[in-house]
């Protein structure tokens, strides 16, 4: 079964929510020395991937992105402009989309489950993020990769908290209003 078309107006209300709640999120923010502050946007990633799936997750995304590309203060602590392509967060922000992709694809291959959504949430919403994010991070900031892997050891825990929170908000959701998720696994679900 596939995941067949639903009208325009309403995946791309779902794509403006969740794009919303990212920005939002970015208000929830803790500075940490080296330039990455520690912020709940993530967890509004992961929520995308989550609900929306791997083809409108990062739209979501790419959206929070074009409006920080714009100058608008969307990111964490208010940022937002073309600098912030350039500094140390910039592989962060791009690995959000590869782990939106990431988490809607192992969340809603075949039936949806809590599993399936907390191994999308750790698989893409933290390894996929810090792959892109910590080599970024390293080379603008001119520390040394292995002191920055170990620098970004700080962030697990919380990451590891905010996946958590995805996973039971998104298995909520899923049980509450199984429209907002993508077709395929509102059917699977239906059938289970």
């Amino acid at each position: 079964m596939t995941d067949s078309p639903r009208p325009l107006g309403a995946d791309l209300a779902r794509i403006a929510v969740f794009a919303a709640l990212i920005v939002v999120l970015g208000t929830v923010t803790v500075p940490v020395p080296g330039g990455v502050p520690i912020t709940a946007q993530t967890l509004g990633v992961m929520l995308a991937g989550l609900v929306l799936g791997a083809r409108r997750a990062p739209l979501a995304v790419l959206v929070v992105l074009a409006l920080a590309a714009a100058g608008l203060p969307v990111l964490a602590g208010g940022r937002g402009g073309l600098g912030v392509f350039l500094g140390p967060t910039a592989g962060y922000l791009l690995g959000w989309i590869a782990g939106s992709i990431v988490i809607g694809l192992i969340a809603h291959h075949g039936r949806f489950t809590w599993w399936r959504a907390g191994l999308g949430a750790v698989l893409g919403g933290i390894l996929v993020i810090y792959l892109f994010g910590i080599p970024v991070q390293s080379l603008v900031t001119g520390v040394p990769f292995g002191p920055t892997v170990l620098s970004s050891l700080v962030f697990l825990p919380g990451d590891l908290l905010k996946a958590v929170l995805a996973v039971v908000l998104a298995v909520a959701l899923r049980r509450a209003y199984p429209r907002a998720f993508p077709t395929r696994a509102r059917a699977v679900a239906h059938a289970g």
